[in-house]
């Protein structure tokens, strides 16, 4: 009860109160819009960088790591693939943006903040190692089969539209750039580490807010029955298989943490851009992001109690 009280409510109590403020018209709609921008495309992206730049890469990009969180990412797509095709007979269009919402766990908005309230800061350099390649990974894997069940090829074409999206992202520009920093040793200007940590403080509890601001839009409506199946894969199965293989690999205690816990995030809200772009699930999308967000609380309870 002391974990559900001090490291989780805390978190979704903020989460909580953009929701409310969005419904009771407190907030509008452009405001959500704006703060989200702001936090997708300059603070969070100041926060990876930061990040990035100070890790120990050689030990804190851990293959065994790497493999078990992407590995129980790659078993929800599949699972939620092939269950949306094979038990509950969509096409094949919308079983690959079903399966997007059992891949894309909310590593950032939700991942990062709890794993730093439950172990503290110095335990998210695994948070950051998945971080850096969960954007890259998951719409590549997304997009890549998205394609070919629409009876094309991965192109060379597909694969340098892909390329492009990346980099243009706010977050991958982030990313990259504390790479290079790390990699090169430069040492920037205490004036310039200062503002940075000006914005990295604003960043999470910022998205937080706006998060339930964005909740707020998606109505819980669509086929339930699916929902709830892409809920359980995405609540369930990937921590489940993360988990295990962590245990298996022997990872160490931080890693093991940070695995699990980024597994057993709810679909993050990328799940339901996906599918927006494609025009494919988005009802279904829409809800389970919302649902697998409040059930969440209850499913991070018990791996807070499971993890050592």
């Amino acid at each position: 009860m002391q974990a559900l009280i001090e490291v989780i409510l805390p978190v979704f109590l903020v989460m909580g109160f953009g929701y409310l403020a969005v419904w009771r018209g407190l907030f509008s709609d452009s405001a959500v819009d704006g703060l989200m921008s702001f936090t997708q495309n300059f603070a969070i992206p100041c926060l990876l960088f930061r990040a990035i730049s100070t890790l120990d890469l050689g030990q804190e990009f851990d293959p065994a790591l790497l493999f078990s969180f992407y590995a129980g990412a790659l078993a929800g797509f599949a699972a939620g693939l092939l269950g949306a095709r094979y038990i509950f007979g969509r096409d094949w269009e919308d079983a690959v943006a079903i399966g997007f919402v059992g891949l894309f766990s909310n590593s950032l908005l939700l991942g990062l903040p709890i794993t730093e309230r439950a172990y503290g800061a110095e335990a998210l350099a695994g948070n950051y190692a998945i971080v850096a390649l969960h954007a890259p990974f998951c719409y590549g894997v997304g997009i890549v089969a998205m394609e070919l069940a629409r009876a094309r090829t991965a192109t060379r074409a597909l694969l340098r539209q892909l390329a492009g999206q990346l980099l243009r992202n706010a977050l991958v520009i982030g990313i990259l750039l504390g790479f290079a920093v790390n990699l090169t040793g430069l040492a920037l200007p205490v004036p310039v580490t200062d503002a940075l940590d000006l914005m990295i403080r604003a960043a999470l509890p910022a998205a937080l807010f706006g998060l339930g601001g964005v909740l707020y839009r998606y109505r819980p409506e669509g086929d339930m029955r699916t929902i709830a199946f892409v809920v359980a894969v995405s609540l369930l199965l990937h921590p489940l298989v993360t988990w295990g293989l962590g245990r298996a690999f022997g990872l160490p205690e931080a890693g093991l943490r940070s695995a699990v816990m980024t597994a057993a995030m709810a679909p993050g809200v990328n799940a339901y851009i996906f599918a927006n772009l494609y025009g494919r699930a988005r009802r279904i999308a829409a809800s389970s992001v919302l649902i697998a967000t409040a059930l969440s609380v209850l499913t991070i309870w018990v791996w807070l109690h499971v993890l050592p």
